[in-house]
């Protein structure tokens, strides 16, 4: 438990098994920021998520499934690590929205969610969405469309470990009743003038083998790569690992080259989910017809350096601890495999003595980019600092 001059932070895991060790009351308000990270399984089976919301009724809720729960430089699969924010002085709003099938319905859930958050004194915005049924990249262009242009946005695509079947969110407000579903994008915003908001991102992914061009795509979805079959394509590339689609595509993710400048900027898009029939790739993001692509690989320490790298950086830009909220992709992890804590170590030991470091691991990452505008992102690690003066 973490008593700051401003705020107060205290994180944990729970199970099916242990029972919410009692609160303060005054914990519970509505200047009180639940959050959970859940295995899939506590989506069916919640009855620790449903204690959380008895014992903070008048608090904002905010939760998704994962591909593993991070507390501190630990990694569990079948828990709920939460972390419970009593700010003095911040004020909180929450938006929900059902997404349904479709590119534009993603665009329009961001906006509705943007427009609901925009108070004027609103200073940056925390969003978790399903992972396997939101097109990524239009619902970040929706929710920059909606908010003023200087409210930083973060967050993360809720994951179902290496199963692509379900993931879930829940998102609920002082007084309302908390609902794990599917298919749901839920986001908290802060407002006031005390809340310190700092977010960086690393990836450590390099391109690799000949560059491609995309002939047929529509959004998320990919058709064909120079003319042919994308899903077949691909297939070769992964040789004997292809049995293991979806999942082992996460070992080798498709990058967008940026061909209309000199910029070297790549962007990181992952496959969820392959199409026999039409023999297309759907990917966690849009990627653009005639574009350059290339396929993508990494290098451990790479990874594990860059993502110091960045807990670093933002430690030069916040003043004492801070509870930080870290997302990072699940192919990250299925690259890392036992050295996966060790890269939870190195952030961990970067930033301010003292701070907190909760997570998941995700099938989509969304941070700003140097424009400040939120970006989707794949295969990196997002961080998102918070503080109160």
């Amino acid at each position: 438990m973490k008593d700051w001059p401003a705020m107060k932070v205290h994180a944990f895991r729970m199970n099916s098994g242990i029972p919410l060790a009692p609160f303060d009351s005054a914990w519970d308000s509505p200047q009180t920021l639940v959050l959970a990270f859940f295995a899939p399984d506590f989506a069916l089976l919640h009855a620790p998520l449903e204690r959380l919301r008895a014992a903070f009724p008048r608090s904002f809720l905010l939760g998704c499934s994962t591909g593993g729960e991070i507390l501190g430089s630990g990694l569990e699969d079948h828990s709920v690590t939460v972390a419970v924010v009593r700010f003095n002085s911040t004020h909180l709003c929450l938006a929900h929205a059902y997404v349904a099938a479709g590119s534009a319905a993603s665009r329009e859930a961001g906006k509705r969610i943007g427009q609901a958050l925009a108070a004027p004194d609103l200073k940056g915005v925390f969003v978790l969405s399903d992972g396997l049924n939101v097109n990524g990249s239009e619902l970040v262009s929706g929710l920059d469309a909606a908010l003023p242009a200087d409210v930083r946005v973060s967050g993360a695509m809720a994951a179902d470990g290496e199963r692509f079947k379900n993931t879930y969110v829940f998102a609920a407000a002082p007084g309302e009743p908390m609902q794990i579903l599917p298919r749901q994008v839920g986001a908290v915003g802060f407002c006031g003038n005390s809340i310190r908001l700092a977010h960086g991102s690393s990836e450590g992914w390099s391109p690799f083998g000949l560059e491609r061009r995309v002939t047929r795509s529509e959004g998320n979805v990919v058709f064909e790569l120079d003319g042919k079959p994308a899903l077949r394509l691909y297939k070769t590339y992964l040789g004997q690992r292809a049995e293991d689609l979806p999942a082992a595509a996460f070992l080798f993710p498709l990058g967008i080259l940026d061909r209309t400048s000199n910029s070297s900027e790549v962007i990181v898009r992952t496959v969820l989910g392959v199409d026999e029939e039409t023999q297309s790739l759907s990917f966690a993001g849009d990627i653009p017809e005639d574009s350059t692509v290339q396929l993508m690989r990494c290098n451990i320490d790479r990874l594990i350096e860059g993502a110091a790298g960045v807990a670093e950086e933002l430690s030069r830009k916040v003043k004492g601890p801070a509870l930080t909220i870290a997302a990072s992709c699940v192919g990250r992890r299925m690259v890392m495999r036992d050295r996966t804590e060790e890269g939870l170590e190195a952030v961990l030991d970067t930033l301010p003595k003292g701070t907190l470091l909760v997570g998941l691991f995700a099938y989509g990452e969304l941070s700003p980019i140097s424009s400040g505008q939120c970006q989707l992102q794949n295969q990196a690690m997002s961080l998102t600092l918070i503080q109160e003066d």
